[in-house]
C-alpha cells in the first residue's frame, strides 16, 4: 500500500513538473539569462522545490557543461523533484512551445516565396544585430584578458580560414589546452560545499558520460556506413548539442557548418529561421526543430530536436556525482576559460560569415543594423521585439521601394 502511495506521489510530481515547465516554456522570453531568472522565481521562491544554495550550484554546474544552460538547469530540477521522468517532463514542457512554433514557421515559409522578400531581409539584418550583441557581451565576460582575447581572435581566424565542423572541434580542444596551461594561475577554485545532492551513483554517472562520448565518436562513423537522411540529421545535431559552450547563440556556427553544406536549408533560410527563433519563448536550441522541419518534415523536426538536447541529459545527470570533485580543480576551470574565449572567436567569425556577408549589402542595411543594435544593447529591448520591428521594417522598406 505504501509503495502504491509512493508511486502515486511520484507520478503526481511528474505531472506537476510538466505543467510548471510548460507554463515557463510559454512565457520565458529573453534568452538563457532571463530563463534562469524565471526558474529562480518559480522553482526556488514560489514552489520551493529546491533551496537557493542548491539552485546556485546547479546553475554553476550547467555553466561548466556544453549545451543550453537554462534547459540543463530545468532538467536537473526536474530530476531532483521527480526522478528521470521528472527530468524528461521538465525538458518537454519547457521545450515544446517553441519547438512547435518554429516548426510551424518552417512550414509557413515553405509555402511563401523567398526571392528578395523585404521581410526576410529584415530578419537577416535582425540576426546581425542579435549576434553582434551576443559577441559584445560574451567578449566582455570571457575575453577580457590578453590571453583570452588572443585565443578568441586566433579562433576566429582559424575557423574563417578552415571552415567546417571538425575544424571548430579542433579549435575548442586546442583552446581548452591553452587555457589549462596559461590561465591556470589566474583562476581560483571554489571552496564552498556543493549543494547538489549526490542522487546518482558514480557508476551510473560514468555510464552516462561514457554513452555521451561513445555517441559523439560512433555516430559519424555509423553515418558513413548507413546512408540515412534521418541518421545524418541526428549525428549533426547531436554533435552541435555536445560541443556548444557559451549558450544558444554559439550553436549558430556549428549548425551552419553542418546543415547548409548538406543542402538541408539555404543560408538565407537558415538565418531567417535563426531570427525567428529570437521571437519565441523557451530555449534557442529549438531552432533545431525549424531546420529539421524544413529539411525532412515532422520526422526531421522530432529527430533534430531530440538529438540536440540528448547530450544535455547525459551530461547533466552524468556529472551530478562528480560535481564536488570538478569544482575543486582550478585547472579544469582554466580549461573552460580557454574554451569560452574560443567560443567568442567562433561566434565573431559567424557574425562575419555567413551573417554579415548574407545580410549587409549597402549602407542602408548597415544603418538598419546599427539601429537594431542600439535598441538591443543600449535601450535593452528584448530580442523578440527587435526581430518583430525588423520584420515589419523590412516589409515596409519593400513597399517604399
Amino acid at each position: 500500500m505504501a509503495a502504491k502511495k509512493q508511486a502515486a506521489d511520484r507520478y503526481g510530481s511528474v505531472w506537476e513538473v510538466a505543467i510548471t515547465a510548460l507554463l515557463l516554456g510559454l512565457t520565458s522570453f529573453g534568452g538563457p539569462v532571463a530563463h534562469l531568472g524565471y526558474f529562480y522565481e518559480e522553482y526556488v521562491k514560489r514552489k520551493k522545490w529546491i533551496d537557493e544554495k542548491t539552485y546556485v550550484d546547479l546553475v554553476a554546474l550547467c555553466q561548466f557543461l556544453p549545451g543550453p544552460a537554462s534547459s540543463q538547469v530545468g532538467i536537473g530540477i526536474g530530476f531532483m523533484r521527480a526522478g528521470v521522468w521528472g527530468a524528461l517532463a521538465a525538458w518537454l514542457g519547457f521545450t515544446l512551445p517553441s519547438a512547435v512554433a518554429l516548426s510551424l514557421v518552417a512550414v509557413w515559409l515553405q509555402h511563401h516565396s523567398w526571392g528578395d522578400a523585404g521581410w526576410m531581409h529584415g530578419l537577416l539584418l535582425a540576426a546581425v544585430a542579435v549576434v553582434a550583441q551576443a559577441v559584445w557581451e560574451m567578449a566582455r565576460k570571457f575575453a577580457s584578458s590578453r590571453l583570452e582575447a588572443t585565443v578568441a581572435i586566433t579562433a576566429a581566424a582559424a575557423v574563417l580560414l578552415a571552415p567546417g565542423a571538425w575544424s571548430q572541434v579542433a579549435v575548442i580542444a586546442a583552446a581548452g589546452g591553452i587555457g589549462a596551461v596559461g590561465v591556470r594561475k589566474n583562476v581560483a577554485p571554489s571552496s564552498s560545499a556543493a549543494g547538489i545532492p549526490p542522487s546518482i551513483r558514480r557508476s551510473t554517472g560514468l555510464t552516462l558520460l561514457s554513452l555521451f562520448a561513445v555517441l559523439l565518436v560512433a555516430l559519424p562513423l555509423i553515418r558513413t556506413w548507413i546512408h540515412s537522411p534521418l541518421l545524418a540529421l541526428f549525428d549533426s545535431f547531436y554533435r552541435a548539442g555536445a560541443l556548444v559552450f557559451g549558450g544558444g547563440h554559439v550553436v549558430l556556427p556549428l549548425l551552419e557548418a553542418e546543415v547548409v553544406p548538406q543542402g538541408w536549408v539555404t543560408a538565407n533560410q537558415f538565418l531567417a529561421g535563426y531570427s525567428a527563433a529570437q521571437a519565441v519563448p523557451g530555449p534557442l536550441f529549438t531552432f533545431a526543430a525549424y531546420i529539421g522541419m524544413a529539411a525532412l518534415g515532422w520526422k526531421g523536426a522530432l529527430v533534430a530536436t531530440t538529438a540536440i538536447f540528448l547530450p544535455s541529459f547525459l551530461l547533466v545527470l552524468g556529472a551530478f556525482p562528480f560535481w564536488h570533485w570538478l569544482r575543486r580543480h582550478p585547472r579544469f576551470q582554466a580549461a573552460l576559460a580557454g574554451i569560452n574565449a574560443a567560443v567568442v572567436g567562433m561566434l565573431l567569425a559567424a557574425l562575419y560569415d555567413p551573417i554579415w556577408t548574407k545580410a549587409v549589402n549597402e549602407p542602408a542595411d548597415f544603418a538598419f543594423v546599427l539601429v537594431a543594435f542600439l535598441l538591443l544593447a543600449v535601450w535593452k529591448w528584448p530580442a523578440w521585439l527587435v526581430v518583430l520591428v525588423s520584420f515589419v521594417g523590412g516589409w515596409l522598406r519593400t513597399l517604399l521601394d
